[in-house]
């Protein structure tokens, strides 16, 4: 029997292209032992000149012009690896429309623009593959999409961003501050030059985006997910967290709710006992609820050449095993869909919640703040106020009852403007899992 030749066509040669080369190099032997079909990599597009002496040296076909991919009608499959919003998501549309199948890596591109591309796909009787867009080598999307079609999803909860994690982690084990955790990270190659999409949960809000719009099977508007970042947690606020049995991660959740969906990213207070808790390091992890498994765990290396590769290789099998067949299964056909569950502001949300205050050491200072926070139906659970100095700036910590979110932020507005409160106070939700 003639074996299939499946060809492929690269679109961005960095860190993860280089990464699917060296796996197809490497693996070709086993993978067309396996799967019954020769992958061969045809052609990659790149214009640095740096990058296309490393592709010279790997006796690649490279052109300059992407067009020379997406018009070749002996490649099936548009791998693109560039990143960013343009000109990738005018290649993929085009690949798309010339009924190739799609791989790509770029979660901001499908968190904002996913809807046009999914739907263009659907059209033209073709396929998206994105597991490397989530989790690096965590095969989150296949599990999600194939894996636990027949369950109910209703919470999921990732720590999906390995700088972030990474930071919190050497805060926490080392004893030091934010910024030294960040210089280190980036010392190691764990956060870029600019660390802004890590640190802010941007990264994480994209990635949560395609995981609640697969989890609830409707399009998810970017602006309605509520992002806040770590920038603002300090080592104290890591160890008081500590003494009242907690840990802090950046979550990224998407959950069912009364009346609709929570889609947030946010620091918060973790159980020290919980799973989630014990993700350290450039770790990633999805904690998993649903109706027929119960709670599951997948957890691995989020980020990095082979781990992210590894996803993008997968891809590739799972198109090689349909192309013969020509079937398009659409898992992502959300159009039809009469109804979508509305998104919940966070302004609803209700928990528990931290608070460290910075006030200058007065007699009158507890009674205000709690007089604020009485005043929204704030009810104080504990308090916490290490050592005493007279007029000078102390920290104080409250973990409170159940409040909503909205009756919180106007308390701290108020508390916020007090003379004794000499910076911006702390707040950090308590996640129930």
């Amino acid at each position: 029997m003639k074996i299939k030749k499946i060809n492929l066509g690269l679109i961005g040669f960095g860190t993860i292209g280089s990464g699917v080369i060296s796996v197809l190099q490497k693996k070709s032997a086993l993978l067309e032992n396996k799967l019954g079909v020769k992958i061969r990599l045809k052609r990659v597009c790149e214009v640095n000149p740096v990058l296309v002496r490393k592709l010279k040296s790997k006796k690649v076909d490279i052109c300059k012009n992407a067009d020379k991919i997406i018009e070749d009608p002996d490649i099936d499959i548009v791998i693109e690896l560039m990143g960013g919003i343009h000109p990738a998501k005018e290649y993929i549309l085009k690949a798309l429309r010339n009924k190739k199948y799609v791989i790509t890596a770029n979660k901001a591109l499908l968190a904002e623009e996913g809807e046009e591309i999914f739907k263009t796909a659907k059209a033209n009787g073709v396929d998206v593959y994105f597991e490397a867009s989530v989790g690096g080598g965590i095969p989150i999307i296949r599990s999600l999409r194939e894996g636990l079609i027949a369950n109910k999803i209703e919470s999921i909860y990732g720590i999906i961003n390995g700088t972030s994690n990474y930071i919190l982690s050497r805060m926490s084990e080392c004893a030091v501050e934010f910024k030294s955790a960040l210089i280190e990270a980036q010392k190691k190659g764990y956060a870029e030059k600019n660390p802004h999409f890590d640190i802010s949960g941007i990264d994480c809000a994209h990635k949560i985006a395609i995981l609640a719009r697969i989890c609830f099977n409707q399009s998810v508007n970017f602006k309605d997910i509520y992002i806040e970042g770590i920038n603002n947690i300090e080592l104290s606020d890591l160890n008081y967290a500590e003494d009242l049995g907690f840990c802090v991660k950046l979550l990224a959740i998407a959950k069912r709710v009364p009346h609709g969906l929570q889609i947030r990213v946010h620091p918060c207070l973790v159980p020290k006992g919980h799973l989630l808790a014990n993700v350290k390091g450039v770790y990633n992890a999805v904690f998993i609820k649903a109706d027929l498994i119960g709670r599951a765990l997948l957890q691995g290396e989020g980020a990095g050449a082979l781990p992210t590769a590894s996803a993008v290789v997968g891809d590739i099998i799972s198109i090689a095993q349909k192309i013969p067949q020509k079937n398009q299964i659409d898992f992502l056909n959300i159009k039809d869909r009469k109804i979508s569950e509305k998104i919940i502001s966070v302004d609803e949300l209700l928990t528990r919640y931290y608070f460290r205050f910075t006030a200058l050491d007065k007699p009158e200072v507890l009674s205000k703040i709690s007089s604020i926070l009485g005043k929204f139906k704030i009810s104080i659970y504990s308090v916490i106020q290490k050592g005493r100095q007279q007029s000078q700036a102390v920290p104080i910590v409250m973990m409170t009852h159940e409040a909503r979110e909205k009756d919180i932020q106007s308390a701290l507005a108020q508390i916020n403007r007090l003379p004794f409160i000499k910076k911006k106070t702390v707040a950090i939700r308590v996640e129930r899992i």
